[in-house]
């Protein structure tokens, strides 16, 4: 070897094979369970849903909002497999995350827990969630009113598993789903209707502006449209409600407003926004906030 040469190490072997971090956008784009998927990531507290594999159809995964100490996924003791939605670390792609955590804890064995999702090794194919879940699957998803699914029944937690447990039960916030999607969250002072929507979000903002400046945009009185939050590619409209109401009592004025969404949407094909709702889609243009 030459008196200039250097001999490579591991050291100028990681350096060769530096991972290119391209962000996602839209990371669960082409998934039918796109808007719950969003919903369960940012703002449902305590849900689990069964997950419909590609490749192993009778196995049964469940995915949940926030696990035990935040972990990416573990294998209960009783066997049950569970992948988390709402996790501390992530790369630029959070299908990626959430499928090698996935692959993992179809690999894995009782007891095991994966504390955090692999976020910095090499991507590779077949390893998204868009990979590995059945593309036209809906979630099925069922909202607890605590995290006592993390344990089996008749389990009591101790250590840290229950000192978790006390932490995050006290953080719930009351919440029922009214449809795929749309969540009431009961914050406190006020009441919100958040509704994950699967349209592109240029062309969701010109129906709300129709359903605004034809004044059809609330829910009734004591109602109001608060404006919108992107996450993940989506649009989140929020409307502000009466605390005071049950949740239900929302279900029927949702489904009409839907109704009126889906009109809005359609009569964009043959009628562009004039200028009444211009003016109003530049007013909701400034009442919105990213997620990313």
């Amino acid at each position: 070897m030459g008196k200039g040469a250097r001999k490579k190490g591991p050291k100028a072997d990681r350096k060769q094979k530096k991972v290119r971090d391209v962000f996602v956008a839209q990371p669960f784009e082409g998934l039918a369970a796109e808007p719950e998927l969003i919903a369960l990531r940012e703002f449902v507290p305590s849900a689990t849903a069964r997950l419909s594999l590609i490749d192993s159809p009778d196995r049964t995964v469940t995915m949940g909002t926030v696990l035990p100490m935040a972990a990416a996924a573990f294998v209960r003791n009783d066997g049950e497999v569970f992948v988390g939605m709402q996790v501390q670390t992530r790369s630029s792609d959070i299908s990626r995350d959430l499928g090698r955590s996935l692959r993992w804890a179809l690999r894995a064995e009782t007891g095991d827990v994966l504390s955090a999702p692999d976020t910095t090794g090499e991507p590779a194919d077949g390893e998204r969630l868009q990979d590995l879940l059945v593309a036209g699957a809906q979630l099925e998803v069922e909202l607890h009113q605590d995290f006592s699914w993390w344990l089996p029944e008749d389990t009591e937690a101790t250590g840290d598993v229950a000192l978790s447990l006390e932490r995050a039960n006290a953080a719930i916030m009351p919440t029922e789903r009214l449809g795929n999607g749309l969540y009431w969250v009961d914050a406190g002072d006020k009441a919100h209707l958040r509704w994950v929507r699967p349209e592109p979000e240029g062309r969701l903002l010109q129906a709300l502006a129709r359903l605004s400046a034809n004044g059809e945009i609330g829910l009734g009185e004591g109602t109001r449209y608060a404006g919108s939050f992107r996450a993940h590619g989506l649009l989140v409209p929020v409307w502000d409600l009466d605390a005071e109401a049950h949740a239900r009592e929302w279900a029927e004025p949702a489904e009409q407003l839907g109704s009126r969404l889906d009109a809005a949407l359609a009569s964009l094909e043959d009628e562009p926004l004039n200028a009444t709702e211009r003016r109003a889609r530049d007013g909701l243009l400034g009442r919105q906030l990213t997620l990313r």
